[in-house]
């Protein structure tokens, strides 16, 4: 892994730095679903789906970010083969999971200010319990199906990746084979995947905002001020990840800034948004 930066003095810079935003990440999420778990009233499918977002951001925090940390303070940034494709389930996992979570979150949303005499009964404990089991089986399955092909590539030389974690369009690259087919693939099940549900959340946030602005009320309020944190979450979620699956064929000098944006800063900046928006889980952070 060729990391970050080649320079030593940034090394030290970057190990302080990202061990800081690592740890911020992990209590920050860790404190939203503690919060959402021992508060009686935050026990709604909103908070409920909220909470399992902040464990899938944990979570995707922590597949490479530990080992880059690691890393900064060692000459040789080495990993296995084996680590290597264990990170890339990982990111297509919980990349897989956090999108049907966020398609979920979109839903409720949809319901509760359009539907909101039937959200009880559209939204019950059943229906928020299947939608986080379905976004967990999406992303075994996505990352298993991003997997099938990779492991059985040749690799016979080039071993060099360009990043401070094993991601597949990088690692392909390393085939000794024409790796064109298996990159129309990724761009099909990765990016085009991301890239129409981005349009189909963009559609859904447009409808409620659309109802929203229909009724000026307090309530009215309320649900905008949850969709725009709830739309820019998306945002920054499905930005960088269009951008790299994408065009997974050319290499651009952003590309590992972006890599950097959605495996650490997105699930940081997930709790930041969703606790400055949102007055029930400020008030419940400071009672617990």
């Amino acid at each position: 892994l060729r990391g970050l930066s080649g320079s030593s003095e940034l090394q030290i810079f970057y190990f302080l730095f990202f061990s800081t935003v690592y740890a911020a990440t992990v209590l920050g999420n860790l404190l939203i679903v503690l919060t959402i778990v021992s508060e009686p009233h935050l026990h709604s499918p909103m908070y409920f789906l909220l909470g399992n977002l902040s464990f899938i951001d944990m979570s995707l925090a922590s597949f490479a970010t530990p080992k880059m940390i690691a890393d900064f303070l060692s000459e040789h940034k080495v990993i296995s083969f084996e680590g290597c494709i264990t990170q890339i389930f990982f990111l297509h996992l919980l990349g897989g999971a956090e999108i049907v979570l966020l398609i979920s979150m979109s839903f409720d949303r949809y319901v509760a200010i359009c539907k909101p005499l039937r959200y009880l009964t559209i939204m019950s404990r059943r229906m928020c319990v299947g939608l986080v089991i379905l976004s967990w089986i999406v992303g075994i399955f996505h990352a298993l199906s991003q997997l099938a092909f990779t492991v059985n590539l040749p690799f016979c030389g080039p071993n060099e990746v360009d990043s401070f974690f094993c991601d597949l369009p990088l690692v392909i690259k390393l085939a000794c084979v024409d790796t064109y087919i298996l990159g129309v693939f990724m761009i099909s099940t990765s990016g085009m995947i991301a890239l129409v549900c981005f349009i189909l959340l963009v559609i859904s946030y447009t409808t409620i905002l659309v109802t929203v602005r229909q009724r000026s009320s307090g309530g009215s309020s309320k649900a905008l001020s949850t969709c725009s944190a709830h739309f820019t979450v998306v945002t920054l979620s499905f930005g960088p990840c269009i951008f790299i699956y994408v065009w997974p064929f050319t290499n651009f000098p952003i590309d590992k800034v972006l890599s950097v944006f959605y495996t650490i800063f997105t699930p940081l900046l997930n709790p930041v948004i969703y606790t400055l928006r949102n007055k029930d889980v400020k008030n419940s952070m400071r009672k617990l």
